[in-house]
């Protein structure tokens, strides 16, 4: 599949606003409704575009505190890696997770409304698992940058 500069255009637009209509796209990039709605399918059907979704604050949802966990197994296999990866898949808190390479083992954002929080979190829930070993926790003081637009060159 090739993607080329018109589809750019478009996907950059609705990055930037999924609300947009076909009708706006169109008249955004000079291009008829009819093959920007045939793009716009086949950039969904193939993937491209996975979902749409609203991106809600955080902050007036009561998510004060965000926290970098870096973790270590105990052991780097398959089956500790798997197992940690379903327990993981079960916390809604942790909003990304990432197997790194490096020091260690797995890097995750986690969100929590507090301090309190996020002790129970670490405590009672991430701690437990038996395939970690090591938990390295970093919090976010000021958040720079946020965004979920991926570069389309």
């Amino acid at each position: 599949m090739t993607i080329d500069t018109i589809d750019k255009k478009i996907l950059r637009l609705l990055q930037e606003d999924a609300h947009l209509t076909l009708k706006d796209i169109s008249n955004k990039i000079n291009l008829s409704l009819t093959p920007v709605h045939d793009r716009v399918k086949r950039l969904e059907k193939e993937g491209v575009i996975e979902k749409y979704v609203s991106i809600v604050n955080k902050k007036k949802l009561g998510i004060h505190l965000t926290v970098y966990c870096q973790v270590t197994l105990v052991k780097q296999t398959h089956d500790v890696s798997e197992e940690f990866n379903k327990s993981i898949l079960n916390m809604p808190e942790v909003v990304e997770c990432n197997f790194v390479s490096g020091n260690f083992d797995y890097l995750l954002k986690v969100v929590l409304a507090d301090m309190d929080s996020y002790h129970y979190f670490h405590q009672q829930k991430l701690s437990v698992l038996p395939e970690v070993s090591l938990i390295n926790s970093f919090f976010i003081i000021s958040e720079v940058k946020s965004t979920t637009v991926m570069p389309i060159s």
